[in-house]
This record gives C-alpha cells, structure tokens and sequence, in this order.
C-alpha cells in the first residue's frame, strides 16, 4: 500500500527533525514512543551510552488489546514506575515523529502521573 509508506516515510523525517535537538543522557534519558495500530511502545533511552534504560509496551505478557488511549496511560504509568525503581525522575520527550494527540499525548500524561517530569 503505497499510502502507508508515504506516511511513514514523513513521520520518520519529522522523527529525525526531533532527534536533531533531543538528545538523552544518563541524568535525564528520552522518552521514546513508537505506536503501531494494535500497540503502543515507551522506552527510555541513554543517547550518550547508546542503551535502552526501561521500556515498558502494551505487547508484554498479560496485556489486553493495546489500541486505544486507556491502555496508552497504562503503559505510562507503568515505564514511570519501573523508572523510579532505578532512579529516573526527569526525562526528555521523544514524539518520534506522531501528533502529540490522543494515545500519544495519554502516554505522556501516564508518565506524569506516575512522577516522571518532562
């Protein structure tokens, strides 16, 4: 479907548009999302190391369907928690190229509930 790789081709220019000015570091990782239709995905990521430091995603063990906003806040809410566990309390967001709308913008209200701050 040519559509859809045209979209993705522009969501991943806009990614590398972001990527230029966010860096993340070991004191304050990025926080990166990448949603498909069914999932949803937030890692946090050390740039300077080159290491992903927690991810959490609604494609582990036990979770339900993963498309839709509230199961975004969850997965939020639980790569805050696993955060804090190792002494992450600030982030820098990384949108990955995505309206910061709907399952995106719920992700990120998730992580500020938990305590992330960004």
């Amino acid at each position: 479907m040519v559509i859809r790789q045209d979209k993705n081709k522009a969501r991943q220019k806009r990614h590398l548009r972001v990527r230029a000015k966010v860096k993340g570091t070991a004191s304050s990782p990025r926080l990166n999302v990448f949603r498909s239709l069914k999932n949803i995905y937030a890692q946090l990521i050390d740039d300077v190391a080159g290491i992903t430091l927690v991810s959490a995603s609604t494609a582990e063990k036990g979770e339900g369907y993963g498309g839709n906003k509230a199961a975004a806040r969850e997965v939020g809410k639980k790569l805050a928690e696993r955060a804090k566990a190792k002494g992450i309390a600030k982030v820098v967001f990384d949108r990955g190229g995505y309206v910061y709308h709907g399952r995106v913008q719920e992700l990120a209200e998730g992580a500020r509930e938990g305590g992330l701050q960004f």
